[in-house]
Formats: structure tokens, C-alpha cells, sequence
């Protein structure tokens, strides 16, 4: 365990923002995570897992912690059924296709989206009509101030739309070391009618899906519309979905003919953020070497060069415009750091 000074954190945050650690280490195991954590002479920490959910806006004067735990085990199997257990310094998008080759069902919808298992259950990621909450069984987490490792339960998470216990009550106090997933090993129950993924199978002809068929769907259409943060630094959906009462909604159609709604109670529906900001003419535009993608409204992207500051302004002006012009507040998806 090295721990390093001034550190470029560049290439470990997909937006490709250049700024730098005043302290950084690499963590591999549970126990050097523990004998860190008692260190006294570095009170401000960052936690860091695969830098896809965050934009920086500064220097990070803290100890930044690289959790890069590996590993991955079947713990339970049954004639139905199997739990997985996953460090948290797996690649989230290698840990899907591994239930793919290893026909465990329940994550091929989740397929392509950036980052690490660790800061999954943070965010509860969903895309095409399943979140992690769906599979999730359990997660080991150490805690920042006494160093102990607290198994957190499905009902412990407070699991809602992208968010956990993990982003409200207990944010920053726990770091994810581990997750146990809960997958099918038969009888999959394939999610294909949301979004584009219903035509894409046809288009191939394919009308028995499997896990594979239903994985390569998913990330045909991902790359269709998403930017490889490789190539063009970006977080992936940087606004979350707003969700308002159906009479806003019938108010607003009165003006904005053809807005789309997803149903979420009696009362709520949930409006797509990507097409309110398209609406609001902001697709494609681009300011200097930053701008919101030609493909996706919803992912703001930075061409080469941009600061964090300059991304996180057009984060505001876009949500100032879409409160100005429909009365709807959008939140951001990312952690603004």
C-alpha cells in the first residue's frame, strides 16, 4: 500500500477532467482498507471506484482511495438459482457478461453501463426496466470511522430510483467492498418490451431470445446512442427522469403536444429528461470543446480540454431553462465533487 502525492485523477474518471489528488492509494484488499482507514494523518478522504458517476470541478485536497478489490465466487446454488458474490473493484459492464458466459440470469439489461460493481448499489443503476435492486441480495460495507464490516441487507438499502441509503442517510460513512447478486439459472424471465429492445431482436430475427441475445440488444442500442467515454470523456445520462402528477403532465401537453410519460403510481408519471432538453433545443450544441451529445440529450460530453466548472455551468443553464420553460426542476444524476 503506496500512497502518492499529487496525482493526476485524468484517466480515472470518464470525462476525462485533469485535476489532481493532493494524496492517492490503490486499495486490493478488505484489510489494507482497514489499516488505511486508521490512519489519523488523512481526515479528508475520497472515495473512488470506477470514476463514472462523478465530475470534478476542482483539486481534490483530500487522500483519494482507489478501491480496486477483485474477485468474483458463486457462495449458494440451487437447481433455480445462484448467488454471486463480487468485489467491488470488478468492471461492472466484465461482471454482466460474466453472467452471460456463466447463463445466470437477471443483469443482461444492465449491460454496457460504465463503472464498478462497488458504486452500483450507490446509485441503484437501472436501464430498460431493471435496477440492481431486482437482483441484489446483500452487500459488505467498511465503516469510515470505525473500520468494521456491516452486511447490509436488500431492506437495509432504501433502494429507490437511482438512489439508496447509501446517497442519503449513510452517504460518505460506508465503502462498498462487495456485492451478492441473487440470478437465475433457469426459466429466465427476459425483460424485452422496454425501449428499443423488442426491435432490435426482430431486426435480427431473433424471436427466442437469450441472455446473450437480450445482452447484445442492449448494447447495440447503448452504442447507438452513447458516447465510449474513451474516446469522448463523458458520465454516461447526467440528469435523472422527472417525475410529476399527471395534472402537470395534462397541463403541459396542452402546450408541448406529444411529450411522452412512463406511469409510476394513480398519481405520477415519470417524463424522459432527454426529451425535455432536446426540446428545449440544447441536443448537439456544443461550447467550445464541451457540449451535450448529438445522439443523446441526456449526456453532456467533453471534447478535449473542458473544466469541470465549464460542464457543471452548462448542467445549470440546462436545468435553469427547463425549469423556465416547463416548470419542471431536473436533477442531476452525478455526484458534482
Amino acid at each position: 500500500m503506496h500512497i502518492e502525492t499529487n496525482i493526476s485523477l485524468k484517466t480515472l474518471n470518464t470525462f476525462g477532467i485533469d485535476v489532481k489528488a493532493k494524496h492517492f492509494v490503490s486499495i486490493h484488499s478488505v484489510s489494507d482498507l482497514q489499516t488505511l482507514l486508521r490512519k489519523k494523518e488523512y481526515p479528508k478522504k475520497l472515495i473512488l471506484g470506477g470514476g463514472s458517476n462523478m465530475l470534478l470541478t476542482k483539486d481534490v485536497d483530500a487522500l483519494v482511495i482507489l478501491i480496486d478489490i477483485k474477485g468474483i465466487e458463486v457462495i449458494k446454488e440451487t437447481p433455480k438459482g445462484v448467488w454471486v458474490k463480487v468485489c467491488a473493484g470488478e468492471n461492472w459492464h466484465d461482471f454482466v457478461l460474466y453472467t452471460i458466459d456463466h447463463d445466470f440470469g437477471g443483469l443482461e439489461n444492465l449491460s454496457l453501463i460504465p463503472g464498478n460493481v462497488g458504486t452500483a448499489p450507490i446509485q441503484n443503476i437501472g436501464a430498460y426496466g431493471v435496477e440492481l435492486k431486482d437482483t441484489f441480495r446483500s452487500c459488505d460495507a467498511v465503516h469510515v470511522e470505525t473500520g468494521k464490516v456491516k452486511t447490509f441487507y436488500k431492506e437495509d438499502c432504501d433502494f429507490g430510483y437511482r438512489d439508496s441509503v447509501f446517497k442519503s442517510q449513510l452517504k460518505g460513512q460506508y465503502i462498498i467492498t462487495s456485492v451478492v447478486f441473487e440470478l437465475s439459472k433457469e426459466a429466465h424471465v427476459l425483460k424485452t418490451t422496454y425501449g428499443a429492445i423488442s426491435s432490435q431482436l426482430e431486426q435480427r430475427q431473433i424471436s427466442n431470445p437469450s441472455l446473450k441475445d437480450v445482452s447484445e440488444a442492449v448494447i447495440a442500442i447503448r452504442q447507438s446512442k452513447l458516447p465510449d467515454p474513451k474516446k469522448i470523456g463523458n458520465s454516461g445520462s447526467f440528469f435523472k427522469n422527472p417525475i410529476i402528477s399527471i395534472a402537470q403532465l395534462e397541463k403541459l401537453r396542452k402546450s408541448f403536444e406529444g411529450m411522452p410519460s412512463y406511469p409510476i403510481s394513480d398519481t405520477e408519471v415519470k417524463v424522459p429528461a432527454g426529451w425535455l432538453i432536446e426540446h428545449a433545443g440544447f441536443k448537439g450544441k456544443t461550447f467550445g470543446n464541451y457540449g451535450v451529445h448529438k445522439n443523446q440529450a441526456l449526456v453532456l460530453v467533453n471534447y478535449g480540454g473542458a473544466t469541470g466548472l465549464e460542464i457543471l455551468g452548462l448542467a445549470r443553464l440546462i436545468q435553469n431553462t427547463i425549469s423556465r420553460l416547463y416548470g419542471i426542476d431536473i436533477e442531476a444524476e452525478v455526484n458534482v465533487i
